[in-house]
């Protein structure tokens, strides 16, 4: 089990890449705190798992337009 400063320690961690997810990454690839505790549990691995999937999924967004982008006409 996590000693108490430890998991401070951590949570403190997840809350700020929490914050750059969500200062950084598309609206909608991470649930609010209140949604990671009901789809995911409470706990400091669920908001990890919550953190991870939202940085697949701002991946993913990345490679889909950079696949639909068309190429850029050539100049000649």
């Amino acid at each position: 089990m996590v000693m108490k400063s430890e998991a401070a320690e951590c949570r403190a961690a997840l809350t700020l890449i929490r914050r750059t997810i969500e200062d950084h990454c598309p609206p909608g690839v991470l649930p609010s705190e209140e949604a990671v505790n009901g789809l995911y549990g409470p706990g400091l691995m669920d908001e990890a798992e919550a953190l991870a999937a939202a940085i697949v999924a701002t991946i993913d967004q990345m490679q889909l337009r950079v696949m639909v982008k068309p190429p850029s006409p050539s100049i000649k």
